[in-house]
């Protein structure tokens, strides 16, 4: 069953330049194969508001999406980006989607 996580965070208004280079850095560590690829995505029309990226990837199951988690907490590079960014967060949360294949 192939699932979608998706990492929400809000963040504050006023600190979106330096949230999102931070964003590009991570971004960096997905390309250079450290982590993960996923996608981000900011909306445009959503119930969330305008302060919000959401990164989302694929995986072929749950354990590999869990895998990724752990990879997040483990990896050295990613703790030091999330250290500085964490003082941006207003709000984040972790949703899982299985997706349908029918």
């Amino acid at each position: 069953m192939a699932i979608v996580l998706r990492l929400v965070q809000q963040f504050q208004h006023s600190k979106k330049q330096e949230f999102m280079e931070l964003e590009k850095q991570f971004a960096e560590l997905e390309h250079r194969g450290v982590l993960p690829r996923g996608e981000r995505l900011i909306p445009i029309s959503s119930r969330d508001p305008g302060n919000t990226v959401v990164w989302q990837a694929r995986f072929e199951n749950f354990a590999a999406a869990e895998a990724a988690l752990k990879l997040f907490e483990t990896n050295p590079e990613h703790s030091e980006l999330a250290n500085k960014q964490k003082h941006f967060f207003e709000s984040t949360w972790i949703e899982f989607y299985e997706v349908m294949e029918w």
